[in-house]
This record gives structure tokens, sequence and C-alpha cells, in this order.
């Protein structure tokens, strides 16, 4: 199976596709006055304490306080774990128990200088998330600054080279700071691991100095942009090529790959086709499958996506399928079909938080855990942090995701105008019932004009479907009724004059 890095570069956006087997599987978007601040290291300001939240508000220099959660600046290795598992695929960290008595008042107090990485960017209303906990993220290795541990990512699964790698770094590691060896470093060598280890110190070693030179809130490392954290992070041995339409960006990124792991310089390309890339590689049509609510499953069931504020829902029905066999054997075949097309929905979508999970029920204990089994197996190519719990009574299953980023559907679109964005408006007749109600409030005198304004398809509506209603009306009053369409009003408003 062919797996393919794509990137389309224009004046104001850069856009990343992950390929697996040709099919889109990771979305990645920046625009010049929208890039992420993930990664990004401050020295802020604590403008406010909130001990019933045990949290506080940082000022980094955004339009929003950051937010700094307790946890976030404890000095256990528990408390690091999770930051770390969002920003690979999950490390092996021992943990200690937690100080649960340690208050966020006694920590910190308002006015107080602190370093702090962003670690969620602001998403809809909230600022952006930050922790005390540094992490410098190399091509093979992740500097811990504040932390004296060495952890290795669990996706290198071979016994004899996380014994290899585990050594190289222990022996090299300098007293007091800590490294995670990530899946890329898989068959370094030790000059590899030395050489990126030594740039990550040099990167620390500017910061703090820096920080010394600088008032908060001030920004002093600033995460590498898009398009070579892409060759960072998503360049590894499992990828075989990376294509990109940008002459300019190709030969910074040859530049870059040269400088750092020149091992991959042969899997760059230059993209110099007329066709534009993303259409060339079919990625547009899949970007816009991944903003559709129902997605249909290829035996005639669907899945239903609706992605609220609290929560996502998604919803398995058996639509046009019917089986040849029992039910309970068309569920499971219907459920079984959906698992995989949810898990790559998810991580397309980029969908975060607590994820509900409606499948058909079923009534064989046997055939729930099949369903689990195989949805824990489809998750597993998330590189995002998951907890899934088992089927409930109700044939649910409930999992949260970690979410760092905006959804494909909150990146790419923007809450409708019209239904704002309910995903309904009221319909023609009931908004006509409105107006005939207000017609009754408004005092009038024999032989006035009432004019109605409203939006045309209302308008249209009674003048047509409700035009009888009207005319009783000017009858029973002895008025004269004048509708108006305007365009510019929304279609659950209008307007009742008198003249």
């Amino acid at each position: 199976m062919t797996n393919e890095i794509i990137i389309n570069v224009t004046l104001d956006e850069v856009r990343v596709g992950l390929l697996e087997g040709g099919q889109l599987v990771e979305f990645y978007v920046e625009r010049k006055k929208e890039v992420s601040l993930v990664g990004n290291i401050y020295k802020g300001k604590v403008v406010k304490i909130l001990p019933g939240m045990q949290s506080a508000f940082v000022d980094i220099g955004l339009e929003k306080a950051a937010f700094l959660y307790v946890a976030d600046i404890r000095t256990e290795v528990e408390a690091f774990t999770d930051f770390l598992e969002d920003e690979d695929e999950g490390f092996d960290i021992p943990t200690r128990r937690a100080r649960h008595d340690m208050l966020i008042n006694e920590l910190l107090q308002e006015g107080q200088e602190v370093l702090v990485q962003v670690s969620k960017d602001p998403i809809g209303t909230k600022g952006a998330r930050c922790t005390s906990y540094i992490t410098i993220p190399g091509r093979n290795l992740v500097l811990m600054p504040t932390i004296d541990h060495v952890g290795i990512s669990r996706r290198i699964v071979n016994v004899e080279e996380r014994q290899r790698l585990k050594a190289i770094v222990e022996e090299i590691k300098p007293k007091g700071y800590g490294l995670i060896i990530r899946t890329a470093s898989e068959s370094a060598t030790a000059t590899e691991l030395k050489t990126d280890m030594d740039f990550l110190l040099l990167l620390w070693d500017n910061i703090q100095k820096k920080k010394e030179k600088v008032s908060a809130p001030s920004l002093l490392y600033s995460d590498l942009d898009l398009i070579f954290r892409s060759v960072r992070d998503l360049l590894n041995h499992n990828v075989d090529g990376l294509i990109i339409d940008s002459k300019e960006e190709f030969e910074n990124i040859q530049d870059f790959v040269k400088s750092f792991f020149p091992k991959l310089l042969n899997k760059l390309e230059l993209y110099e086709r007329r066709e534009p890339i993303f259409e060339y590689y079919s990625i547009e049509l899949d970007i816009y499958k991944g903003l559709d609510r129902k997605v249909w499953l290829k035996s005639g069931g669907y899945i239903v996506i609706d992605q609220t504020e609290a929560m996502t829902v998604i919803d398995v029905n058996t639509g046009k399928y019917v089986g040849k066999e029992d039910l309970e054997d068309t569920i499971l075949k219907t459920n079984l079909e959906a698992v995989k097309e949810i898990a790559y929905q998810i991580r397309l979508r980029n969908l975060g938080g607590i994820i509900i999970i409606d499948f058909i029920d079923m009534e064989m204990t046997e055939n729930r855990d099949k369903l689990y089994n195989a949805f824990v197996e489809s998750m597993k190519k998330d590189r995002a942090k998951t907890t899934i719990f088992n089927v409930s009574e109700l044939g649910l299953i409930q999992m949260t995701r970690k979410r760092i980023r905006e959804s494909l559907e909150r990146t790419l679109c923007e809450s409708c105008p019209l239904c704002e964005g309910k995903g309904f408006v009221k319909s023609s007749k009931t908004v006509s019932y409105e107006i005939f109600r207000r017609l009754k409030k408004v005092g009038f005198h024999k032989g006035s004009k009432v004019i109605i304004a409203a939006h045309p398809v209302v308008a249209d509506f009674l003048s047509d479907e409700q035009r009888a209603g009207l005319e009783e009306f000017e009858v029973t009053f002895g008025i004269e009724i004048i509708v108006k369409a305007d365009s510019r009003m929304h279609r659950e408003n209008f307007d009742v004059t008198v003249i």
C-alpha cells in the first residue's frame, strides 16, 4: 500500500494531505492569518487565578488569555503523560502518584511571570490552553528540559531496537534533561540521535537567553510552519514520498532535509503537472465528503455525524441494507462495516472531545464484544490519544479523543447566517402565522394601509398560499394589506408597518 504526503501551496494557504493507499486519512490547512500556536513557547504573566476551577489565566500576548490548569504546572511525570501522547504516538513514561493536596494559589500568584507552552489552539470561544511542561520536538527526539527521563514511542515494537535506541539516548543525554525517542528514530544511528539532541539543546539555550532579555508577555519560540512540521512529523519509513507543487518550497524542503535527515532526500518530489495537485490525487473530493452529514456504506447502510459544542454524536443505520440471513446477522454486518468508516471519519475530520457512537443494538453479548474489539483495532492507526469504553446496554460506544486543533468542519466552514448554526429555520408557514398574530396586535383604523415586509420566500407564501387569509383580514377590518419582498431580511424576520 502506497503512503504519500501531498502539499498544495498558494499565496495565503498551505494544505497538506496524508494518503494511505490513495485515500485521504489526515488533512491539515494553515492560512497566514490563522497559523497554529501549538508548540509556541511564551514568557507569560498570570493575570487571574480561579481557585474554584484550580486554574489560572495567563497573558501571553494574544487577544484572549491562555488557560493554565493546575495539573499542567505540577512536577510529577504523571501529569506530563497526556501532553506527550498528544504530541506523538504515545510514550512509555513511568508515573508517580500525583500530589492532590497542591492548590493553584499555592503554586501561582497574580502578576507572576511564567514560562509556558501552548498545548491547544484557541477553539471556538475558548482561549489557548498552555502548560509549564516544555517539549521541543526534533526529527528523532523530543527534548524535555524540565524533567529527567528517557521514554520511547510505543509504535517502535521491536524489542531489540527499543533496547538499542534507549541505550544510546541514556548515554548521550545530559543530566537533568529528558528525551523521548520518536517513531521516526527507528534504525537511526548514534550520530543522528546525537546531532538531533545537540540541535534541540541549542534551541533551548537560545530560549533561556531570550527569556532573560524580554518582559512578559513575549513569544520566545515558534514551532515550524505546517510544511516543515509535515516533513518532520509525517515523513518516515512508512511514507513512500512527499510531493509538493511549489518550486520555492520544494527547494526549501530539500535544504532542510539535507541538513537534518539526508536519508529521506530521495522521497521528495516536485509536482509540475498543469492539473491542480489536489485534483490529480482526488483529494478535493475526499475533503468535501468529510463535510457531509450523512456518509453511505457500501452495503446500503449509512452513518450520520452531528458535531455539537459539547460532543460529537454518530448514528449508525441499516438504510437500504436488508441482509440475507437473520436480523442479528444483518445488524452485526452493518455495525462492523460502520466501524471502519467511523474510525476513518474521526481521523479525517479530526473529531475531538467526547464522541458517542450509537450502533444498532444487538442482543448477543459475543456480537457486542466483536464490535468493540473491531472498533479498538480500527482506531489503532490514529495518532491522537483516545480512550474507548465498551458497548453499553443501549448499544452505545463512548469515547474521548484528544483535541489539539479545530475539526475539519470548523476549520473550513462557518455558522450558517440563516439558521445561526441550528441546522434549520422556521418554515414559511410558521412565519406567516406569526405575521397574522402580529396583525391582530397592531392598532390601525379603518382605511389604513398595512405594509408587511418579509423575506421573498415568506412573501411569496403569503401572496399565494395565504392570500385568502389576508383578504379576509382586509374585509373584516376595512384595511389594505400590501406584501413587500425584501431579500435583505432573514427568513424568520418580518416588519408590519401601518400607514
